[in-house]
């Protein structure tokens, strides 16, 4: 297993145990995010925020480097546009976000602590995502 690959390793392990630890694998608690006239729990804001200042303050302190550890170059995206594969991704996300409470993210660490709902989010992910590959580019 190269350098590469543990860091990968570390840093998935270091989300999936934010995610346990804020809540964020439990379903029943995004839901209650999203249910603002009913038994809302405003907590999932908080953990949005605090990962916006921890992503922000992580960028400046890699984009300070000359180029990433493990590549030649910095690979960001070039696109600005609003477009129909844009809002259209955004739109199912959503969808699929407020009915299940279930991101990708999420998804994968619930489904190693066999959350309910998984066995049927998880799969249907997968088939999205393989789905996905066939669809045009625009």
């Amino acid at each position: 297993m190269n350098a590469r690959m543990v860091s990968g390793l570390v840093a998935g392990l270091i989300f999936g145990l934010g995610l346990i630890i804020s809540g964020m694998a439990d379903p029943a608690k995004v839901l209650n995010f999203l249910d603002v006239f009913g038994s809302w729990d405003p907590s999932l804001a908080f953990v949005m925020g605090a990962a916006v200042i921890v992503t922000s303050a992580g960028y400046r302190m890699a984009f300070m480097s000359p180029k990433p550890m493990f590549d030649d170059a910095f690979h960001v995206p070039l696109a600005k546009a609003v477009d129909m594969p844009l809002l259209g991704g955004a739109a199912l996300f959503g969808l699929g976000w407020g009915l299940a409470g279930f991101c990708p993210g999420p998804a994968l660490t619930s489904l190693a602590l066999a959350a309910d709902g998984t066995l049927v989010f998880v799969p249907a992910m997968v088939i999205g995502l393989w789905a996905a590959r066939f669809t045009p580019k625009v």
